[in-house]
């Protein structure tokens, strides 16, 4: 069965950086599309970013594009989410998703999530 367990999250000033990890079990993520999904308190979920299964695509959404930076290590089944210059605004849940739901951009049905880890940014 699918299992995805995000870490990395915590508390960071207004510009700093984190770097989520997602580590699978129960598929091998080098041989599917794995999505960055988050949810900021009393909203709905947002796609953040999408990676193709040998790495050679990678999308984002536009308030992440430019600050935000998708990997994948097959070889360790991880998937980590670089984040940089960080604003408030990110602030969410954020959780890693196997596959997309009708193409790039799109979230997954919520039991190929994880449990999701906490990014919160305050000074």
């Amino acid at each position: 069965q699918v299992q995805l367990v995000e870490s990395g999250g915590g508390l960071v000033q207004p510009g700093g950086s984190l770097n989520l990890s997602c580590a699978a079990s129960g598929f091998n993520i080098g041989a599917t599309y794995m999505t960055w999904i988050r949810q900021a308190p009393g909203k709905g979920p947002e796609w953040v970013s999408t990676i193709s299964p040998r790495g050679g695509i990678r999308d984002y959404a536009d308030s992440v594009k430019g600050r935000f930076t998708i990997s994948k290590d097959n070889a360790k089944n991880t998937l980590t989410l670089q984040m940089n210059s960080l604003k408030a605004e990110d602030t969410a849940l954020y959780y890693c998703a196997k596959g997309f739901n009708g193409g790039i951009g799109t979230i997954p049905t919520r039991d190929n999530w994880g449990q999701g880890t906490q990014v919160t940014v305050s000074s």
